[in-house]
Parts: C-alpha cells; structure tokens; sequence
C-alpha cells in the first residue's frame, strides 16, 4: 500500500487530518441520482441540467462546510488519574473549547491502549463560544506505565453535510497499579478486615514486647501486669500495657516466574501476590517495622532496601507496580544466595510463589539450611482450585474416576513434600486466592506477638 493510500485509510480510521464526506452527503446522492438517470432516459432532461443540479448539491455541501469552525478556533484539555488502580473504574473528562461562533456536533475517540475498557467513539454538540465538557468512565486491565498521546476527534455543522477530523495531541501519563483495596480495609481497621477475612488477631504473651503505657486495671487483664506503684501513689489499680516489639525486619519475596502467570477468577497469580504484598508491608510499616521487598524470576528483577514509616509504602509501590511474569522457570538458589549477602539482620522472609514448583527444588534446600540459622522463613502460595475441585467431584463414571485418582495422587505428593520441608523448619501455607492478603498478615501479626523474631 503506498503512502498515500496509507493516509486516506488512516482518515477513514479517525487517524490524521482531512475532510470526509458524511453518510448524509452520500444519501442525499443516491436519492437523487436514480431521478435524474430516469429523465436522462426518457429523454426530459439534458445534461446542462443534471451538471447544475450536481452542482448546486456540492455548493450547498460546501457552503455547510464553510459554516463549520477552523481547527484553530478548537482547544482541548484532558484531566484524569496520575494513578489507576487495576480493574477499579475512573474518569476521564475532555473539554472541548469552541471560540467560534458556529454550533457543531462532534465524534471523538481518546488514544487509550485496548487494556483499558470503553466504548468509543462519544459524540456530543459543542455550542458556539462555549466550553463543552464531556466525561467517560474507564478501567484498566493491565499494570503498568501507559503513555497517552493523542486525541481523534471528527466534527461537522448543523446541516452535516461534511466532516472534518483532526488529531489533537494531547500526553499525559498514567501508572496502572495494583488494587489496593484490600490495603486500604486493612489501614482502615485492622481487625475488621481480619474478621471479615476469618481470621482473628492472636493476643499476645503475657509479659513480653515494648513497655506501652499505663492504664487503668479492667476485669480480664493479667494480674501479674499490676504496676502496684502506681497502684499505691493514685489509689487505685494500674496495670502496665506491653505491645508486640517494633523495629523488625520483613523481607518480602515475590516469585515473577512462569508459574505466577497462571489465571486465577480476575487476573493472575502475581497480581494476588502484588496485591497482598502491599497489605503485609502496610500492616509492618504501620507497626513501625522494617520492609524490604526483593522481586525475581530467572534472575533479580527489584530489590527494594529496607526502611521503615509508612512513606516507604510509596516507595515500595513505585518499585514493583510494573512487575509482571516472565516466561521462565524462577531460579531459587540465586535469588537465596543473593539475599543472604543483602539481609545480614535477622529478618521474617515472606516468600509469594508457587508451592508444588518450590517443592521439587532440591538444590534451594542447602540455602535454606543456612538461612533458618538466623531468619525466620515461611511461604505462602495460592492454593490450587482446579486441584480441590477434581478431588471433591463425584466418581460418576471411569473417566471421572481416573482424575480424582490423579489429583488425590498429586495432592498426597505434594503433603509429603511439605512435611519433609516442615522438618526443616520451613513452614509453608496455601490459602484461597481471595484470602491470600488476610492469611499472610494474620501470619505476621502472630509472629509478632509470639515475639519469635
């Protein structure tokens, strides 16, 4: 296709700049050519007459053209998010600045990528001398850093007899990021957000972590915490409050490897993973612990210092938002080498990966060994849904039968694997995709009040 060919389909695409025809124009063609081939036939009309009518429609057309503003009689402006959380729905609002003085009705399509869902082209009438806000809603499906750069829009006059189109850039910049919903319940009230999810926040031991304050005595509280000082000088019955030690370090680890690509009910493995990630490392800064967070596939992709306030959360967010999953087999050994050289204090490792591939790498058990000498580690993955529904099904008939079979077979493997692991002292958990984020802080939350870091 030649380049000029090129360019005239791009117009017809709402692309580039031009003059097009409306479906109108054509229309109004069509009707009236059948009579005029009909009295050229019958011999009734001449051809001067046929030329001056053809003639008068274009002038007409044209005329309705002229009464349609100038491209540089138009503005345009854009306002939307600098921040998108994934599959969450925003919006976008255009203003159409008309310093003409002609009305006109206008088409337009905005410069999204297709991951973000909407329906285009919008249409709408701008009014002479006016400013025309116009406001669509949209989601994004994918994270990332999208780039937008243009505006197609398409316009014509009141009679609409011909379109002009023209292309607006208009960049702006969005970062597409996890959905952090589920960070926001749980900065809003831990509690309800564990009860909510089925699990409790575990009391303390009676006696242990960082000194609080001094309260008042109320039925319940452990008589061994009586502060009897300050019982004697106000007459009447202090207890002394403790709460879980601060200052810890967590060490997040996030698997990006082939197996985290694997499609859950609303996205994939790694987005839970993201997504409970930025709850564990919420619920650690809020508590004034360090949060360091170290992403991997074949090789180290992010790693992000520890630091602690809750500041660092941005920090976090802006290092791993982008992440995504890599077409390769995650290499264990490198990146447990690479974090016993960066994380010399004892620190809780939070590991986000795929348990059944984690268990058949035998060559990670020797760096484990060592790391358990001085960390605390432990896992989480997503459980296999497709797994625990063969194993539920009913053994209808024999095909059936034979994959609850199989899946009975994997499931025990996969048990025996990870008691030998647990032997170790490598725990390890697989929750549902939906109460990914609330089991891996109710795990932070009671290794911080059992004080064992």
């Amino acid at each position: 296709m030649t380049k000029s060919l090129k360019s005239l389909w791009g117009r017809f695409l709402f692309q580039g700049r031009g003059v097009l025809p409306t479906t109108r124009l054509l229309l109004l063609f069509l009707l009236v050519s059948p009579f005029l081939l009909i009295g050229t036939l019958l011999g009734d009309l001449s051809w001067f007459t046929i030329i001056t009518v053809n003639l008068f429609i274009l002038l007409t057309s044209l005329v309705d053209l002229w009464f349609s503003p100038k491209r540089g009689q138009l503005s345009f402006s854009r306002r939307l998010p600098e921040e998108m959380e994934r599959d969450l729905s925003y919006q976008v609002e255009i203003d159409i600045k008309n310093n003409s003085q002609h009305s006109f009705y206008f088409r337009l399509i905005d410069d999204l990528p297709h991951s973000f869902q909407m329906e285009f082209p919008l249409s709408g009438i701008a009014r002479k001398d006016r400013t025309t806000k116009i406001s669509y809603q949209t989601s994004p499906s994918v994270r990332g850093k999208v780039e937008i750069e243009q505006l197609f829009f398409r316009y014509r006059s009141l009679l609409g007899l011909w379109e002009k189109q023209t292309t607006i850039d208009l960049p702006n910049s969005i970062k597409v990021i996890p959905d952090l919903t589920e960070t926001k319940q749980f900065l809003e009230n831990a509690q309800s957000f564990l009860l909510y999810e089925g699990v409790k926040i575990r009391k303390q031991r009676s006696g242990v972590g960082d000194f609080s304050k001094i309260r008042s005595y109320v039925v319940g509280d452990d008589p061994r915490k009586i502060n009897w000082r300050q019982t004697a000088k106000l007459h009447e019955v202090m207890t002394n409050d403790y709460e879980p030690e601060h200052g810890k370090y967590i060490t997040i680890l996030i698997d990006c490897g082939r197996m985290m690509g694997a499609e859950l009910t609303n996205g994939n493995r790694l987005e839970k993973v993201l997504e409970a990630s930025m709850t564990v490392a919420a619920a650690a800064l809020q508590k004034g612990d360090y949060v360091s967070v170290l992403a991997f596939s074949k090789e180290i992709k992010v790693y992000v210092p520890p630091a602690k306030g809750m500041g660092h959360l941005k920090t976090i967010l802006e290092n791993i938002y982008s992440l995504h999953v890599d077409a390769v087999e995650s290499n264990y050994p490198a990146v447990l080498h690479y974090l016993e050289m960066v994380q010399k204090k004892r620190s809780l490792l939070l590991l986000f990966s795929d348990v059944k591939t984690f268990l058949f790498e035998e060559s990670a058990l020797a760096y484990l060994k060592r790391l358990r000498q001085r960390h605390l580690f432990f896992m989480i993955g997503i459980e296999d849904k497709t797994l625990i529904e063969r194993i539920n099904e009913e053994p209808v008939d024999v095909q059936a039968a034979m994959l609850k079979s199989i899946a009975q077979q994997q499931f025990l493997l996969k048990k025996r694997e990870k008691m030998k692991w647990e032997k170790q002292g490598l725990q390890m958990i697989e929750a549902r995709e939906e109460k990914l984020a609330a089991a891996a802080v109710s795990y932070y939350i009671n290794m911080m009040n059992q004080n064992v870091l």
